[in-house]
């Protein structure tokens, strides 16, 4: 589902939050080579713990060290003007399993995206893996 402001000239289309989800489903197969050709010159990626990535295959390297595999259930798209562009959100569900093959789902994320000209600029990660690795009770 996306969402997005009531339509006016300076409202961005919901065409950037598909730019969104296209590299978000590159990133799940993982196809960081892929997901980069949505990406701006100069994009950074700052992902869980403040990790901070030019390129897709950085969280791609986090994301091989922490899980068997994941991907995203993406519940809803949130699309808003922002100072410089367009800011989406994705807001949804990481599933999958971890190293030891202990499967999960329900794991919260929300990415934020800035797109310019058709391309994303800046992305910003948060999730819930940390926690769940720290206190394995709160798994789902």
């Amino acid at each position: 589902m996306i969402h997005e402001a009531s339509s006016t000239p300076e409202t961005p289309s919901i065409g950037d939050a598909e730019i969104v989800r296209d590299y978000l489903e590159a990133s799940m197969v993982p196809d960081p080579d892929s997901a980069a050709t949505y990406m701006a010159p100069g994009c950074t990626i700052t992902f869980t713990g403040g990790r901070v990535f030019d390129h897709p295959r950085g969280p791609t390297s986090v994301n091989a060290a922490r899980y068997k595999w994941v991907k995203k259930r993406m519940l809803r798209f949130d699309v808003a003007p922002g100072d410089n562009g367009t800011v989406v959100y994705s807001i949804g569900h990481l599933y999958g399993e971890w190293l030891d093959g202990t499967p999960f789902d329900g794991n919260r994320y929300v990415d934020r995206f800035e797109v310019r000209d058709g391309k994303i600029v800046k992305m910003d990660v948060w999730n819930d893996s940390a926690e769940w690795i720290l206190d394995p009770a709160l798994r789902r």
